[in-house]
């Protein structure tokens, strides 16, 4: 009895040893896979950890918005600072003169870094690490410059001192930004790579894309002043009203205008189009928005409307045929004349009609004449135009209350 209990208790104490290791190794075989399955990621859970959101979204609306803030507050910003400068340079007064210096040179200067602001402002539109952001500056001065001389340039030849200007720039700056996010905070010595990475990229991307784009933008640029100046009245109504619903959808008109060089009567179709645009819907909505929609709106932009145009497509319908009328007003009856960026802007900020003055008063065109045109071009007749179609509209029950009424 006594063996068969002691030969029970050892045989109970083996089989308990025999499967302990049977348990360790099972525990150990689940454990390891889970630790392995936490360090993996998919190539889209990557992406997302980099915010990096590969959609026409991103790049066309949220980068071309970074684009436009950029070149605002760079170009745009310049050109009137050194039009104030200009003229307050003419006062036979000492204090004005040194005045109108330090204003000229501060127009200078933010004019010479267009190509770094619109970088920052696409970086920080794809919301790029800060050393990323740094580097894309970099990128962009590049990109705007180049290449800027004659002769053969990679596979191209030119034979002017093309730039790419903005369009160069978005590209490369969009390639660079990417891709150093990618590498960013991925090494130890991220301070040395992801600089390396993002300025390599970018330098290669311009090199590569800047000459076609500059030649492509500048033959565009020409063959639409050339077209305008010769047929002001077909091209016054296409640029007017093409150029004024881009300035209304989320991409950046002012960007296009300035990438393809828009000038002369072109530029003042493309600023006909776009105060069309934000002093009709202005206008047309005064009864749902009252003046809080006059300021935002006229002074700001008329893309506040874009969620109430996909409900209601038909509320476009009035500014656009204004645009249509204003267009040849501007290239036939007043030739008004403005140069890229500010033929973009429309009445936001009075940038349009500001930089049609500056465009105006530099060709020697700035008559009491062109002062009228300028009236009745950016707010009189738009708005009166806007404001019987949509009425007309109303009566006949295709735009009814609230149609054209701002959320928020």
């Amino acid at each position: 009895m006594g063996k068969s209990k002691g030969k029970s208790k050892s045989g109970k104490a083996n089989s308990n040893n025999e499967q302990k290791p049977a348990v360790k190794t099972e525990t150990a075989a689940n454990v390891k896979p889970a630790s392995k399955a936490k360090k993996k990621r998919t190539w889209n859970e990557f992406l997302k950890d980099k915010q990096i959101n590969v959609s026409a979204k991103t790049y066309f609306v949220d980068a071309m918005g970074g684009m436009a803030q950029g070149l605002f507050a760079s170009l745009l910003i310049g050109t009137i600072l050194s039009t104030i400068a200009k003229y307050l340079g003419m006062i036979d007064n000492s204090f004005f003169v040194t005045i109108a210096h330090w204003i000229g040179q501060a127009g200078s200067l933010a004019s010479a870094v267009t190509g770094a602001a619109i970088g920052v402002g696409i970086a920080y539109a794809l919301k790029a690490p800060m050393l990323v952001m740094a580097c894309s500056a970099a990128v962009g001065y590049f990109a705007n410059a180049y290449p800027g001389s004659v002769g053969q340039c990679g596979l191209f030849y030119l034979d002017k001192a093309y730039t790419a200007g903005p369009l160069g720039v978005f590209i490369a700056v969009i390639f660079a930004v990417e891709f150093g996010k990618m590498v960013s905070k991925e090494t130890k010595v991220d301070i040395l790579v992801t600089p390396i990475v993002t300025l390599g990229v970018g330098f290669a991307v311009a090199y590569v894309t800047c000459p076609p784009i500059a030649i492509a933008m500048n033959w565009l640029g020409e063959f639409i002043n050339t077209a305008t100046t010769l047929h002001p009245f077909a091209m016054g109504i296409i640029i007017s009203v093409v150029v004024g619903i881009i300035l209304t959808l989320p991409i950046s008109s002012a960007a296009i205008c300035a990438s393809i060089g828009i000038a002369g009567i072109a530029g003042g179709a493309a600023l006909a189009g776009c105060c069309a645009q934000m002093v009709g819907f202005a206008v047309a909505s005064y009864r749902e928005n009252k003046w809080g929609g006059i300021v935002s709106q006229g002074l700001g932009t008329s893309m506040l409307q874009m969620p109430n145009i996909m409900t209601h497509p038909q509320i476009w319908i009035p500014a656009t045929l204004a645009s249509a009328i204003t267009g040849p007003m501007a290239t036939m009856i007043f030739k008004l004349e403005c140069n890229g960026v500010a033929a973009g802007m429309g009445t936001c900020g009075l940038v349009g009609p500001i930089g049609c003055f500056s465009a105006m008063s530099e060709s020697g065109t700035l008559t009491p004449y062109a002062w009228l045109g300028m009236a009745c071009i950016c707010v009189i007749t738009p708005a009166i135009l806007s404001l019987i179609f949509s009425e007309i509209m109303r009566k006949l029950g295709w735009i009814k209350d609230g149609y054209m009424k701002l959320q928020g």
